[in-house]
């Protein structure tokens, strides 16, 4: 049995993605072990099909905890043994690459995002020039490269000439089937918001236009701004009134119910960087996969899937727009809601995790194919 070791600087409760990829690869014969972070905080590791281990670091945030925590993370390494090694994202990938190098071993890039691009980074010019370093070292070293979709798959084709593969955050279609789109927007309902509190996920307009809007938000997650984002909220008199509900971090069993019962989804980012305008967000596919019309942005990756299977309504990230767009699905056109609604139950047939992991299986399986010999 081969194994598979794959790193995080995330929490593993609560990191989707790499629980569908590490599920999927161990539940077809690999030996998987998935390393991340452990914060004080932290729950009680979730049982997995996979092997789980996080690791405490002192220092929680900014430059020293990534010193610290690739130090303890390289350490680790030694001590294990693997047939591949897969860092995703640059924050974990030079110790990956050395544990890999030092065995002569395949190395994995899997790239959630542009790091080089994400708002954070984009801000401190003196912290992108550090990390393209790294991503200029890494990217041409690595066995096997993948990303979340196709557009950023392109534009790490054309920094450094090298095929990247597409392994898209899609969640796995349950067996059962959705009820029939309502003829209107559910009046128990409530609008949903999953994911990071960080900037450049447009919660600000977001709570701005709530005050406009005849419903209710419900935001989970947690992140840099959940501090400003509640304060933000009570200046509005939203969490008075119960017009928003901020319940921080939710398990993934626990999020697809809160996701079920919702009414609409915000899928909403700011164009502050190419992280994430290419990217492709796996709560586009969640909302979708609960049948509820969603809002986006105009980015090229949601354009592209909306074109084919309308499910959404495009927004401009200006309060007006955004208070507008759901009190014409929650109250003012049941028919548009409806529309949406129906569209979405025909596109979870298409986008699902139990296609994707066909393609995540293969890229795996070629690792290890024998090479033809050359002529």
């Amino acid at each position: 049995m081969r194994t598979l070791i794959f790193t995080v600087t995330t929490d593993l409760n609560y990191d989707q993605r790499m629980q569908r990829i590490c599920g999927s690869l161990a539940r077809h014969g690999y030996d998987v072990l998935l390393v991340g972070r452990e914060w004080p905080a932290s729950r009680p590791l979730t049982e997995q099909a996979y092997r789980q281990h996080r690791l405490r670091c002192w220092q929680n945030k900014g430059k020293l905890f990534y010193v610290e925590f690739n130090l303890r993370l390289f350490f680790y390494l030694l001590r294990q043994r693997a047939a591949a090694w897969c860092a995703i994202d640059l924050d974990t990938a030079l110790p990956v690459w050395l544990r890999a190098w030092l065995g002569r071993q395949p190395f994995i890039y899997d790239a959630h995002e542009l790091f080089t691009e994400v708002p954070e980074v984009v801000a401190r010019p003196a912290v992108q020039k550090l990390w393209r370093a790294v991503e200029r070292f890494i990217v041409p070293r690595a066995t096997l490269a993948y990303t979340v979709g196709p557009a950023l798959a392109r534009v790490f084709e054309q920094r450094y000439a090298k095929p990247f593969n597409v392994v898209r955050n899609i969640s796995r279609l349950t067996p059962a089937e959705l009820p029939p789109a309502p003829a209107a927007a559910p009046a128990d309902g409530y609008i949903l918001y999953q994911g990071a509190l960080n900037a450049g996920r447009g919660l600000e307009a977001l709570l701005d236009a709530m005050p406009q809007v005849a419903g209710r938000l419900v935001i989970c997650g947690e992140g840099d701004l959940s501090q400003a984002l509640r304060e933000r909220a009570a200046v509005l008199g939203l969490l008075d009134s119960g017009k928003v509900d901020f319940r921080g971090f939710v398990l993934p069993a626990e999020l697809r119910e809160v996701t079920n019962g919702a009414t609409v989804g915000i899928m909403l980012l700011e164009n502050q960087g190419l992280s994430y305008y290419y990217s492709l967000a796996n709560k586009f596919f969640d909302y979708l996969h609960a049948g509820i019309p969603q809002l986006i942005v105009d980015f090229p990756e949601y354009r592209h899937l909306n074109a084919q299977y309308e499910v959404a309504e495009v927004v401009e990230l200006t309060p007006a727009s955004i208070a507008a767009a759901l009190n014409g699905l929650l109250h003012l056109n049941p028919a548009r809601y409806h529309e949406l609604a129906q569209n979405c139950r025909q596109a979870r047939r298409e986008f699902n995790w139990q296609r994707e992991e066909q393609h995540l299986l293969a890229l795996y399986e070629a690792l290890w194919a024998p090479q033809p010999i050359p002529a």
